[in-house]
């Protein structure tokens, strides 16, 4: 049996996520912020959401946002 320590791999440290907040903080009658296109729930749990959690909540926050017609896309690009 061998003495010397097992070598794991350590993950390379990633940078958190940035917030989608743009300081225009009001909620829509459906409480979706109408700046970052949060919700309540996301908006209050993103500090401890990880790094997966964080993206999905932005692509949820652009799909809202084009759905509102606050952003869209243009075919082909």
């Amino acid at each position: 049996m061998s003495t010397e320590p097992l070598i794991q791999a350590q993950p390379a440290h990633e940078k958190p996520v940035r917030s989608p907040c743009v300081n225009v903080c009001a909620l829509d009658e459906a409480d979706i912020c109408v700046g970052c296109q949060r919700t309540v729930g996301e908006i209050t749990g993103w500090s401890r959401m990880n790094n997966d959690e964080r993206r999905a909540v932005l692509l949820l926050c652009g799909e809202r946002a084009r759905a509102s017609g606050m952003m869209f896309s243009v075919p082909g690009q």
